[in-house]
C-alpha cells in the first residue's frame, strides 16, 4: 500500500496539468487522531483534513410531509434515466432492461430520444421501455417528465440523474463563452437541482418510496480541473447537494427516500474524448478509462442490490476506486500495461 500512495503522488507531482487525473483522487476518511485514510491507505493527518458535521439531536419535520405505510418493494424495478440517449446514461438503460427492469430514457433532443427507443425497442421489445423529450434546465419540462412517469409507470423508483455537459469545451476558463459557461452551470447544477426537487417530491408521496442516483464527475472531490474549470465546479457541488439532500430528509424524518451518490469513473464518451489532445490526457485515457458498457455492467447491479437489500442507508457507489487506479498506473509504469487502448500516445 505504501508504493501505491508514493506512486498516486508521484503521478500527480509528473502530471500536474492533466485534466483526468481528478477522476481518481482521493476522498478522506477520519481514522484516528493521528491518521486519516485515502481509499485505505493510512497518512499523517497533516496530509488531509476532514470535517465531520453532526446533525442536531432535536430535527424539525415539515408540515406537509406525511409519513406513508411503506410497500415492498421488489424487481423489476421501475427506473428512469436523465441524458439517457447515449454514452454511459443509455448503456445504463440497457443494463437495466437486460435485468428485465422497466426504463424511461429522455434528453432535450427529440431526435436523439426517437433513435435511442428504436434502439432498445428493437432489442428488447416495446412493452419496458419508454422515450420522452425532456430539458433539465426547465422546470416545467422536468415536471412533464414526472407526469409521464407516473402516467406510463405509475411509479419510479430508481431516478438517476445523469445529464449532464462540458459543452465540448475544453480550454482555459479566460477563454471560455458566455454561452459554454450557462450551458455547463445550468445542466449540471441548476437541472441536477430541479430534477431532485421534483424526483423527491414524487417519490415523497410513493409509499414505495423511491431512490434518486447522482451522477458526479471530475472535480467532485475537490481536485483541480484545468482546461474544463466550470465542469469540475459544478461537480463538486453535485457532492455537496447531495450531502444536503441527505440531511433534509434526516431532518425531516424520511425513510423511504435516499438519495445516493453514483461514480462512474472515466467513461470514453464523445465528451471526454473530445479533450483527448494532450499527452496527459491521453495517457490517463488509455490507463483508466473504460467504454460505457463495461462501467454499465459494474454499476447497474450495484445500484439494484440497494434496492434488493431494502436499504435506506445512503450509499456513494463507485467504479473506478482509489485501488483499482493505482494498480492501473503502478502497471503503466512497472510493465507499460494498458497503452494506446483508446487512443495514441506519442
Amino acid at each position: 500500500m505504501a508504493i501505491n500512495a508514493a506512486l498516486t503522488f508521484s503521478a500527480y507531482n509528473h502530471f500536474p496539468t492533466s485534466p483526468l487525473f481528478p477522476y481518481f483522487n482521493s476522498r478522506c476518511h477520519s481514522l484516528s487522531s493521528s491518521q486519516k485514510s485515502i481509499h485505505g491507505v493510512a497518512f499523517p493527518s497533516s496530509l488531509v483534513t476532514t470535517a465531520i458535521y453532526k446533525i442536531p439531536a432535536s430535527k424539525s419535520v415539515r408540515a406537509d410531509v406525511t409519513p406513508l405505510n411503506r410497500e415492498q418493494v421488489a424487481p423489476p424495478f421501475n427506473v428512469l434515466i436523465t441524458g439517457s440517449t447515449k454514452g454511459i446514461g443509455f448503456a445504463l438503460a440497457k443494463e437495466f432492461l437486460k435485468t428485465g427492469d422497466n426504463v424511461i430514457v429522455c434528453s432535450r433532443s427529440a431526435e436523439r430520444v426517437e433513435s435511442a427507443l428504436q434502439s432498445l425497442i428493437h432489442d428488447f421489445g416495446q412493452q419496458r421501455v419508454w422515450g420522452t423529450t425532456c430539458d433539465v434546465r426547465q422546470g416545467e419540462d422536468v415536471k412533464k417528465l414526472v407526469h409521464f412517469a407516473q402516467q406510463n409507470l405509475k411509479h419510479i423508483d430508481i431516478w438517476i440523474n445523469n445529464a449532464g455537459s462540458n459543452a465540448y469545451s475544453y480550454k482555459p476558463l479566460a477563454e471560455a463563452s458566455d454561452e459554454d459557461l450557462i450551458e455547463v452551470v445550468t445542466t449540471n447544477t441548476l437541472g441536477l437541482m430541479i430534477c431532485c426537487r421534483e424526483a423527491i417530491k414524487m417519490m415523497l408521496n410513493q409509499p414505495r418510496g423511491g431512490h434518486v442516483f447522482n451522477m458526479d464527475g471530475a472535480g467532485s472531490d475537490g481536485r483541480p480541473t484545468p482546461r474544463f474549470a466550470a465542469y469540475g465546479a459544478t461537480k463538486r457541488s453535485v457532492v455537496h447537494l447531495t450531502k444536503s439532500l441527505q440531511a433534509e430528509l434526516r431532518m425531516q424524518d424520511v425513510e423511504h427516500v435516499i438519495v445516493h451518490n453514483l461514480s462512474p469513473g472515466m467513461v470514453t464518451t464523445d465528451l471526454l474524448m473530445s479533450g483527448a489532445t494532450t499527452k496527459q490526457a491521453k495517457f490517463f485515457i488509455n490507463v483508466l478509462a473504460e467504454p460505457a458498457e463495461v462501467v454499465a455492467e459494474y454499476l447497474v447491479p450495484s445500484i439494484r442490490s440497494v434496492l434488493l437489500n431494502g436499504s435506506t442507508k445512503p450509499t456513494y457507489i463507485r467504479f473506478l476506486t482509489g485501488l483499482k487506479a493505482y494498480s492501473q498506473i503502478f502497471s503503466r509504469f512497472a510493465f507499460g500495461a494498458r497503452r494506446n487502448r483508446h487512443v495514441l500516445e506519442d
